[in-house]
């Protein structure tokens, strides 16, 4: 796969190096010995993504769960998470309309947590995932004009289930469970207004004996280290449906922040982006540059970029990193025209003539175009376990306005961890 690509499809690249990661720790750490695997039926509504969106019937989902328990004295996140398992879900959806919404095929890492230990014992837990879908129906239209939901074959998907187990054995653990699922595909194309649902399940987690009541919880002292990151990345995203190709959105970014206890990172920093589709659309003279803000015009590359400030939080696991980005737009004065294009409509008046209709510029605009976000994962070429001094990283992410997608990223960065330092 070339790396043009690779940023065209960044979730399955992204999944790929996943799934690669995921064999060798199995190796590193052998954990042979406490995998599980959990089939698992869920049933549910699609909730109606659009006006007239197609009428669906049950969803059905089909989903396997492969994972570990990560008790090993050298993985200190996992103590400081008091022991979470970890691993991949491969899954079937059926929306209920198969002509019309069609069908999903996911892959996702997971994680979960024992929540409310002290009064549920571990029989209540909290199960996240998020990767990738192929979606094999999409909105056409000609031929399925109210499927709004979904037009891109690769989608990311995410979903939030708490589990409760209902009967335990020595081999088995059967659970029922209650959660939420969403698909769609970053803004790649338009109209993405995504698929959401809410779902039940029942699930049997089948495992070896865990061997676990011997293991004794090892005791790591409190630390922190000081790090400077860098990143840079290209993205893809669309300007609006009438401007509906995928075009690059360039970036950079660096920051600083601490470790603690080599498992949570937490920063701060700045970033810098350059829009493709805002320079072309001011380099073309198109209608709203030429009859509202004609003076982007003397400067087409200054004011197709985009500049802020984000916090940064980070939880890190072996070669792996969930991180979630906050950030203040300081300047992005093309986004008057982005939310004109994107939150207007179109109709036709008594003479049949098409009228079009821009969003305006208010409240809610304001704080869309001032609160960025930034959601994904990274792959560390290094294990953060190990807290090397410098590290290499890829990663997959979105970035929104506010929640809503702006554009799906792949990025590249270098960390660099100052002494580690010992709390008392």
């Amino acid at each position: 796969m070339t790396l043009h690509k690779a940023i065209k499809h960044p979730i399955c690249f992204f999944l790929l190096v996943f799934n690669s990661a995921i064999i060798a720790q199995n190796d590193e750490y052998n954990v042979d010995e406490t995998y599980f695997f959990t089939p698992e039926l869920i049933l549910g509504k699609t909730l109606e993504a659009n006006t007239f969106f197609p009428k669906t019937d049950l969803q059905k989902n089909l989903f396997l769960s492969i994972g570990n328990y990560n008790y090993n004295p050298e993985k200190e996140w996992a103590a400081r998470l008091n022991y979470p398992t970890t691993g991949i879900i491969f899954g079937y959806t059926d929306f209920g309309n198969t002509d019309k919404v069609g069908k999903a095929y996911s892959v996702m890492p997971f994680m979960e947590f024992s929540i409310l230990k002290s009064v549920f014992s571990e029989d209540l837990n909290l199960n996240i995932g998020i990767g990738g879908s192929y979606m094999d129906t999409q909105y056409d239209e000609q031929t399925n004009p109210f499927n709004r939901a979904i037009t891109t074959k690769l989608n990311w998907s995410f979903r939030s289930f708490l589990y409760y187990s209902i009967l335990k054995k020595k081999r088995t653990d059967w659970r029922v469970g209650l959660g939420y699922l969403h698909h769609s595909n970053g803004h790649t194309r338009l109209p993405n207004q995504g698929l959401n649902s809410i779902a039940a399940s029942i699930s049997a987690r089948f495992e070896n004996p865990k061997e676990t009541t011997e293991f004794k919880k090892p005791e790591f002292s409190s630390t922190s280290q000081t790090y400077f990151s860098s990143r840079i990345g290209i993205g893809q995203n669309v300007l609006s449906e009438k401007f509906n190709t995928k075009k690059e959105v360039y970036s950079f970014s660096a920051s600083a922040g601490k470790i603690i206890n080599n498992t949570f990172k937490f920063g701060g920093g700045f970033y810098y982006r350059f829009y493709e589709h805002y320079y072309d659309y001011i380099k073309n003279n198109e209608v709203l540059v030429e009859e509202q803000y004609p003076h982007f015009a003397d400067n087409p590359y200054g004011y197709a970029t985009n500049f802020g400030l984000f916090a940064t939080s980070e939880l890190l696991i072996d070669h792996f990193g969930f991180e979630f980005d906050l950030g203040l737009n300081i300047y992005k004065p093309f986004y008057k025209i982005d939310w004109k294009l994107n939150q207007g409509y179109t109709y036709q008046n008594a003479n049949d003539v098409t009228i079009e209709v821009l969003g305006e510029l208010d409240w809610y605009y304001e704080i869309k175009r001032t609160v960025s976000a930034r959601m994904g994962l990274k792959y560390y070429l290094w294990s953060t376990n190990m807290a090397p001094k410098h590290n290499i990283f890829i990663g997959a992410h979105i970035n929104a306005n506010l929640g809503q997608a702006d554009f799906t990223e792949l990025s590249l960065g270098y960390v660099y961890r100052c002494s580690l330092k010992s709390k008392k």
